[in-house]
């Protein structure tokens, strides 16, 4: 659930205002089941007693059964997302001056004024005017970024027909959603002058729990297939944990993630009545029981420690931070260039490329900050789910599969920067050291 609050804000407020707007809702894309051996725990990992045992010794060896080459692979992948950060703010940044200082923003705003009398319409169709703009513009980094790039890695299955109907279905429901927000948020603007960002913080945080609630019965089954899983022990086993946490689920889902990527997840989706517990049909395929019990304990570790009730708060105070320094920053730029740009003011769409520039600065800058609050939800969660699970070497499996594509051992500013979960290495030593604490407990149930 925490992790489709966090994709909704990203489509609200973060990616939506830059270059991946008019993908908004691509992040909702998230079979029969193959049992997989769980692999033996290197020597390190297997001791008869707690003062055998060296968590640290552990770890090492876990990570150094992934050979070198795929190593230095998923290094790279990982690192080179450092740069696109970097490269996608200021590629968007510069869409934002070519949209105000050719002063092709203020003539899109006037052709759809010639045409539309009605303010709310008339915000409507300049926003997808807008968006349809920043789509064509930033279609070359999102086509490197999100189609060469993943295939040039080995994560894509999906061949370019497949990803340009996700594409457009995603650009389709930016427009429709996007456009309706900034159609009630300019009828603020121009209403309330002077305490907008106020009721502005209100809006958006509404927009972002409607869409977290809606996302897994009506915007995800529009990428992906979702289908009950099949009656089986490991359903049962992983029914019964959550039962025994207090969880009101009454059955699991699969997904066809596989159609579009290689990686394995999992997630505990939606809200009230909605909530849905959902694993890709990569992680049934490539992981074995233990390891899916232990990442369904992670995320049942997310609703019993109310991580969605602590992300709402959080979530409300960035967008009020971020639409308060919206309020400062705005006038004083449009004091400078606003005659310039044929803007007037915070109530002219025109001036909706300012707004996207100002406000992707401000989420630009509070990415530690950010990846800091998901990071800590995320070490709960993982502890929790060691708890329930109690599949320490499981947990280190999919620890080692989630470094096929995140960097497994960074260095500790590394991490506080630029991962919003922990490394694959704090991850494995966290489950060694939680199974040197319970090795005679492990070795009267045969693990």
């Amino acid at each position: 659930m925490r992790h489709l609050l966090a994709r909704a804000a990203a489509v609200a407020l973060f990616g939506g205002f830059v270059v991946s707007l008019a993908l908004a809702f691509g992040a909702a894309r998230a079979g029969a089941q193959t049992s997989v051996a769980l692999p033996t725990p290197p020597p390190a990992a297997s001791a008869a007693t707690a003062a055998d045992f060296d968590p640290e010794a552990a770890t090492r060896a876990y990570l150094a059964t992934v050979p070198p080459a795929d190593k230095a692979r998923s290094d790279a992948y990982f690192e080179g997302g450092y740069w696109l950060q970097l490269w996608g703010f200021l590629y968007g940044l510069g869409v934002a001056w070519i949209l105000l200082g050719t002063g092709l923003s203020a003539r899109l705003r006037d052709a759809v004024a010639r045409v539309v009398p009605f303010g709310p319409v008339r915000t409507f169709l300049y926003v997808a005017g807008y968006l349809t703009l920043v789509t064509g513009l930033t279609f070359p980094l999102t086509i490197y970024q999100d189609f060469f790039r993943e295939h040039a890695f080995g994560l894509s299955n999906q061949d370019f027909a497949g990803w340009f109907r996700d594409f457009a279905v995603g650009f389709g429901l930016s427009v429709f959603l996007l456009g309706i927000l900034f159609a009630v948020l300019y009828g603020l603007f121009r209403r309330a002058p002077r305490t907008w960002w106020l009721w502005g913080t209100a809006v958006a945080l509404v927009f972002l729990l409607v869409v977290a609630m809606i996302a897994p019965v009506y915007i995800a089954p529009l990428f992906n297939k979702y289908t009950p899983l099949p009656d089986s022990p490991l359903k049962a086993e992983i029914l019964s944990m959550a039962r025994a946490n207090g969880i009101p689920a009454d059955d699991v889902y699969q997904v066809d993630a596989s159609k579009q990527s290689k990686r394995a997840s999992a997630n505990v989706s939606g809200l009230f009545h909605t909530l849905r517990i959902t694993l890709n049909d990569n992680l049934l395929h490539r992981t074995s029981p233990e390891g899916i019990q232990s990442v369904m304990g992670h995320e049942m570790g997310h609703y019993v420690l109310n991580h969605v009730d602590e992300s709402i708060p959080f979530f409300a105070i960035v967008i009020a931070a971020g639409f308060a320094f919206l309020r400062f920053a705005f006038d004083r730029v449009l004091a400078r260039f606003g005659a310039r740009w044929g803007v007037s003011g915070i109530a002219d769409p025109a001036g909706l490329p300012l707004l996207a520039a100002l406000l992707s600065i401000y989420f630009f800058a509070l990415t530690p900050i950010a990846n800091t609050f998901i990071r800590m939800n995320e070490a709960e969660a993982d502890i929790f789910g060691i708890n329930a699970s109690r599949q320490p070497d499981g947990f280190a499996e999919v620890a080692l599969k989630l470094g096929e594509y995140r960097k497994l051992d960074p260095g500790p500013v590394e991490e506080w920067l630029f991962f919003d979960h922990p490394s694959g290495r704090n991850r494995i030593l966290m489950a060694m050291r939680w199974k040197r604490e319970h090795l005679a407990e492990l070795a009267a149930a045969g693990r």
